[in-house]
């Protein structure tokens, strides 16, 4: 497959990684070719740091990495969904995702 569509628009494109076993999400990150091209190769997750503007192996420091099950592009070829089996706590918090601040619920 030609991962180059995936950047035709933006040299950056959002990652949603999800839990494959749960199907929660775990995280978003961004990727660039060649953070795509390094997770396909070593079948764990590579991002890009838009902060440090380099790339960055997710778990490099804590452990907790990314196993690789699938990834899919979206309708638009411009947003990734990785479906990983997650080592340990997702988020740098030490939450098991970072998506834990609730906003807003309707109730019941």
């Amino acid at each position: 497959m030609d991962i180059q569509k995936f950047f035709q628009k933006n040299p950056l494109i959002p990652a949603i990684v999800q839990e494959a076993s749960t199907g929660e999400v775990l995280m978003m990150a961004y990727m660039s070719a060649e953070s795509l091209q390094k997770t396909l190769e070593t079948g764990y997750t590579w991002f890009y740091s838009r902060s440090r503007q380099k790339l960055w192996h997710k778990g490099e420091t804590s452990g907790h990495v990314q196993r690789v099950l699938s990834i899919t592009g979206d309708c638009d070829d411009d947003t990734l969904l990785v479906r990983v089996e997650q080592t340990g706590p997702a988020c740098h918090t030490g939450s098991k995702t970072c998506f834990f601040n609730e906003i807003w619920r309707e109730k019941a």
